[in-house]
């Protein structure tokens, strides 16, 4: 696919659409605007626009629609799999303007947001009205409601609680070609043609720019409970996820580190508060909450009972807010930890829960074949499990031709326990020649043809998921 560049002309065009300062093609801009937190991929645009309503959009996706000019929408630049970078250069987009909580509706328990909003300043906004925005990404303080919906994002929260596209009623979207449409209705049930809401949730900005969404509350719990339980093996904890849910008990949180994760979390944040015995090898951090105190207790003695049946150390029960924000910080900074680490690659794995221990057995007996090592940690509630491959000793040829082969295997083993290669990071530009792995010929074919339905001469988020 061939695209035009962009012109002076271009520019100039740009200029009076969005206003002259919000149109940016400095180097300096170039290095900010051209990257995310995927690797140390960077991709210079031609140009950066910067624009403030759905109109000026519009106006947008015409001219580049016209004049065959690709164009990249970009959030907060937070993602892991590339599904910002523009890697056909052309014109990128920022929706950082697009930073309005347009209303919260306590009388229906709902809310309107723009895009650009980061997903904890809503959160609290909500809170602060005793309701609940429960999808929680790791990057919640800095990421945008426009990523959260481009990659339909989840987080520990979605175990008990659901992810991105649970809460979405519906969507003001701007097409390629320039057309503003409502994709739904503000309504909890709908039966009233394709689902366009659902369809555009996870498209990953390849469909058409979301400029306003609605989504659905609920009320926020009263009270949590926290415990940090450590094992002596690491597939026993995994082990250990199927058998607390079989016992009746849905954690609002079910997260797995192993111990490198733990360490490098802690040691990312200078935090020197938990002593990891030599023999411990992984943890599982599990939350519960609710109105109910005497029912989360009860639930906590459930967990217990449960844990007798592994070989666990003693658990760790968080006594204060101090120490569950503690325990939350380390979890939520491990794959920065690990980026700070050692030069790597995450892989965004997903299989049904009680599969876990056999994806991670298989995960390690794959980095012994292929001569890499791996940090795991993740969602365990959800069986989504974050694969960190870390270079290490790998040499530079291994780990630019060999390494490939190794990721396809974990991808062929998701596949084979019923899973899939991304639970929560999208596709993007990094993980679309595994495409092959999950769908046939003829299943990739209709999402390909859902594209050129939406977006005739390809010319949005080029390049991304096929």
């Amino acid at each position: 696919m061939s695209f035009n560049s962009i012109n002076d002309t271009i520019i100039h065009q740009l200029e009076c659409i969005v206003g002259k300062e919000y149109v940016l093609f400095d180097e300096g801009a170039f290095e900010k605007y051209g990257k995310d937190e995927t690797e140390d991929l960077l991709f210079y645009p031609e140009v950066i626009v910067i624009p403030i309503t759905p109109q000026e959009i519009a106006t947008i996706l015409k001219l580049c629609n016209e004049l065959n000019v690709p164009l990249t929408p970009r959030g907060a630049g937070t993602g892991l799999s590339g599904g910002a970078l523009p890697v056909n250069k052309g014109v990128l987009l920022s929706m950082e303007r697009f930073n309005e909580i347009l209303d919260i509706d306590e009388r229906n328990l709902q809310a309107t947001v723009e895009p650009g909003v980061i997903t904890q300043v809503f959160q609290e906004a909500v809170q602060e009205k005793g309701l609940f925005y429960p999808p929680d990404p790791a990057s919640k303080g800095s990421c945008f409601i426009g990523g959260n919906l481009a990659e339909n994002s989840g987080g520990p929260k979605a175990v008990k609680y659901g992810v991105t596209n649970d809460y979405v009623l519906n969507l003001e979207v701007v097409l390629p070609t320039g057309e503003i449409i409502w994709t739904g209705a503000n309504t909890l049930k709908n039966s009233t043609g394709y689902n366009l809401t659902q369809l555009m949730v996870g498209s990953e900005g390849t469909l058409g720019i979301i400029t306003k969404a609605v989504f659905r509350l609920i009320p926020y719990p009263q009270y949590d409970l926290l415990m940090l339980v450590p094992f002596y093996s690491a597939e026993e904890a995994c082990e250990a996820v199927s058998s607390i849910f079989r016992a009746g008990i849905t954690p609002s949180g079910m997260e797995f580190m192993e111990r490198d994760a733990l360490i490098w979390g802690s040691e990312y944040l200078g935090d020197e508060s938990l002593e990891i015995p030599e023999n411990i090898q992984a943890h599982l951090l599990i939350e519960v909450d609710g109105n109910n105190k005497e029912v989360l207790y009860s639930d906590c003695e459930i967990i217990y009972k449960v844990l007798e049946n592994f070989n666990c150390d003693e658990v760790l029960f968080a006594e204060d807010a101090a120490q569950k924000d503690r325990l939350w910080k380390i979890r939520r900074v491990v794959g920065e930890a690990v980026k700070a680490k050692s030069i790597y690659k995450e892989e965004d794995t997903v299989v049904p829960r009680a599969e876990l221990p056999i994806l991670l057995r298989g995960v390690k007996e794959i980095g012994n074949k292929y001569g890499f090592q791996s940090v795991c940690y993740g969602h365990a509630g959800d069986g989504n499990l974050h694969i960190n491959i870390i270079k290490g000793d790998m040499s530079n040829d291994d780990w630019n031709n060999k390494l490939s082969d190794g990721i396809r295997k974990i991808f062929e083993l998701c596949i084979k326990l019923k899973g899939t290669i991304s639970g929560e990071h999208g596709i993007g530009y990094v993980q679309k020649e595994y495409m092959n792995i999950p769908f046939s010929n003829t299943e990739l074919d209709l999402q390909k043809n859902i594209k050129r339905l939406f977006d005739p001469k390809g010319i949005l988020n080029p390049n991304k998921m096929f």
